[in-house]
Parts: structure tokens; C-alpha cells; sequence
């Protein structure tokens, strides 16, 4: 339905979410503002309730930007408590509601990203927001096709067709240092493990993974007053097969791993599950998310979250496309940058203060660049336990 949806009126953004059975790709209505800039936003395959990386780009958008809640078939205004806890404390000096109107389309597969982007753009929003790696050929192509509409690309650069990157001049590219905030995580798991054996669970393995692979298991190797822990890896090669996740992280808990830092999208709803069903038989494992904050996807279980500040990167688009002063280009943003940062430890655990101290320490150096993290695992010692 998806590509013929391009020659259709606007009413089909609406109509569309009715459709998608026995469509490719879901619109979602508008919050009824009058006024206000309209801002599309394209999903990648996990789609809206992932509970990670597409409600964090959602999140920043519609929440954060638009001041909206979405209610199924309709958004309501946001309420004070809800954008309060939705907003990191640290940062909400930052974040103020826009006068802005979301258009979201969801992909059903990768063949929605290129037509989802187009329908967007022929509908007059003033940005459209690719969200994910995924998007980077489909946004790339459209972007080129229409010169004088404005793009971003979340998680990616432009690359050419060696590989290497590129720009246009109407679209911002944005990257996360994952690894940073990734190395958090890892030390702190270090220090939480009873075993003595953590692990990992990456969704596909690419490199924008394994960055989280690296800085986890840099992290759990620097920490000092006790052995450094054995880092058992596990990939399930998707990013939206819950039971994948799952499985990949029962296998680890059976090797022994009772800390689980998983980066795979909605497949790590499996691995928070397995901790879960874990935890009811008697064993104490705990899991780490990603993206957004998940404790509250298992409060008892959730040990903390390696938050991507996808959320901040879109609102700040937003809010430069609402007062003029888009700028395309790369921007790659870290701990120094709050691009990335270590959620809240919730969590009785032995020796909490001296454990957070010495995690806030190596995030300290990190920023004041005196430490540098990996980005690829065959750049640290020592070999990859399945």
C-alpha cells in the first residue's frame, strides 16, 4: 500500500492506521493543534512499543516536542508529571514544548522507508526524521530527490558506495558514542556479578553493535580491587524477534552469566523476560537495557539502562527546524555531549555508594578525554566467550 499511498491525499495519513492488515506501513493522526510546524518521524521495523530505541525517537518528538501524548487513535495533551518524568532532571533546562504538529509513519519492512519518507515530503512536513540505521539508503535517496526539504538520520552517517561517508547539504546526520556509555554499564556489572560471568546480548551483528560489545566488556575488564569477570556474547540477528532474545539469553544464564546488557532492540524484551523467569526459579540475575530507561519494564529485574539520548537528539531537530536554524551535517554525540548516559541504579546492591562512585570516576575521565573506549572488540584483550 506504501507506494501507492505517494498519489493520495492526506487523508490516507489518517485512514492509514485502519489499513494496515493488509498494508506495508501505519500512519497515525496529528495532535489536534490548529497551528504549528508539521514534523514526520518514519520508524524502523520495531516500530512504536519497542520500549527502546523507536520510543525513545517517538519520545522526543511527540512528548518532548509537541507537549502530546499518543492514545491510540488520537493524542492528548501531555500531563506536568508525565513530561516530568519523562525528562532527565539534568536536562530539563533543555527541553521545552514546541509549537509542533508529529506525522508518524511505521515500517512494516524495510521496503516502507523510501515511500514512508516520500509521503512524508509530499505532504508538506518541514522535517522528516529517519530513525535508525536501517533508514540511511532509503533517506539518502529521497533526501536527494528532494533537495529543498530538510532530513535527519538517526544512527548513521551517509555513506557512498564504498562505504565511506558523505553529506548532502539538506540532511543532519546524528551518532552515538555507544561505547561510552557502554563501558559504564560494563564496569558496574563487574563490580554487581556473583559468578563471576556477565554477558551480552547484541541483536544483529554489525558494527554499530559491537561498539556496545566493546565498551561493555572494556568496562567490566577496568575495573580494579577484583578480578576482572568472564564476558559471555550472544547475538541474535534481528532486532524485533522478542523470543530470540530470549533464548540467547537463557543460554547465558545457563553458562553462568547472572548480569545481562542486552543491545537488540525489541529482542531484548526476551533477554529482560529470560532474567525474569530466571530470578522466579531462584537465581539472581539481573539485567541492563538500553536506549530508553526499561526499568519499568521489570522494575526487580532491571538493574539499570544504557540510555541513548535518542529523545534529545530529535527534539533538538525539531527545535532548530521550529526557530529557523537547521543546519544540516554530522554530529556524533557522547557522555561529554549527554548523548548517552548510565540510567538510575534503582537496585539494592552491596557497596552501592563506593560501586556508583567508582563508575561516576571512570565517566569523569571519559569526559575530560583521559580515557579513550573502544569501538571494536578485536581491539581488546583477550577472547569472546559464547
Amino acid at each position: 500500500m506504501s507506494l501507492t499511498l505517494r498519489s493520495l491525499p492526506f487523508l490516507l495519513l489518517v485512514l492509514a492506521a485502519a489499513c494496515q492488515r493488509s498494508g506495508s506501513s501505519g500512519g497515525e493522526p496529528t495532535p489536534p493543534a490548529a497551528k504549528g510546524l508539521r514534523v514526520g518521524l518514519v520508524t524502523d521495523v520495531g516500530g512504536r512499543g519497542d520500549q527502546s530505541f523507536n520510543d525513545s525517537a517517538l519520545r522526543g518528538l511527540e512528548l518532548w516536542a509537541a507537549d502530546s501524548v499518543h492514545a491510540g487513535s488520537s493524542y492528548r495533551k501531555a500531563r506536568p508529571e508525565e513530561r516530568k518524568d519523562a525528562i532527565p532532571e539534568r536536562l530539563a533546562a533543555r527541553v521545552t514544548p514546541l509549537e509542533v504538529r508529529p506525522a508518524i509513519l511505521q515500517s512494516k519492512s524495510p521496503e516502507d522507508y523510501e515511500p514512508n519518507l516520500q509521503l512524508l515530503v509530499d505532504q508538506g512536513v518541514s522535517l522528516a526524521i529517519g530513525v535508525g540505521f536501517l533508514l540511511e539508503n532509503a533517506v539518502e535517496t529521497v533526501a536527494a530527490r528532494n533537495p529543498d526539504a530538510h532530513f535527519v538520520l538517526i544512527d548513521s552517517q551517509l555513506l557512498d558506495a564504498k562505504g565511506a561517508p558523505r553529506s548532502l547539504p539538506n540532511v543532519r546526520t546524528i551518532v552515538f558514542r555507544e561505547e561510552e556509555g557502554s563501558f559504564l554499564v560494563g564496569a558496574l556489572a563487574a563490580r554487581v556479578t556473583k559468578t563471576g560471568s556477565i554477558g551480552f546480548v547484541g541483536g544483529m551483528e554489525i558494527a554499530l553493535i559491537k561498539r556496545f560489545e566493546a565498551g561493555y566488556r572494556a568496562g567490566a575488564a577496568a575495573i580494579t580491587g577484583k578480578p576482572a569477570p568472564t564476558v559471555r556474547v550472544g547475538y541474535t540477528g534481528s532486532f524485533d524477534n522478542v523470543s530470540a532474545g530470549k533464548l540467547v539469553a537463557q543460554d547465558l544464564i545457563a553458562k553462568g552469566a547472572d548480569v545481562l546488557f542486552h543491545a537488540a532492540g525489541a529482542d531484548g524484551l526476551g533477554v529482560i523476560q529470560a532474567a525474569k523467569e530466571a530470578r522466579a526459579a531462584g537465581k539472581t540475575v539481573w539485567a541492563i537495557g538500553v536506549d530508553s530507561d526499561q526499568a519499568h519494564v521489570a522494575p526487580d529485574v532491571v538493574l539499570t539502562s544504557m540510555v541513548k539520548r535518542v529523545d534529545l537528539a530529535v527534539y533538538e531537530a525539531t527545535r532548530d527546524a521550529a526557530e529557523g536554524t537547521f543546519q544540516a551535517g554530522h554530529r556524533s554525540l557522547g557522555l561529554k555531549e549527554e548523548g548517552v548516559m548510565m540510567a538510575p541504579v534503582h537496585a539494592e546492591i552491596a557497596e552501592r555508594d563506593a560501586v556508583l562512585a567508582e563508575v561516576e570516576a571512570l565517566r569523569a575521565e571519559i569526559v575530560a578525554g583521559a580515557r579513550t573506549v573502544p569501538t571494536r572488540p578485536e581491539d581488546l584483550s583477550g577472547r569472546t566467550v559464547p
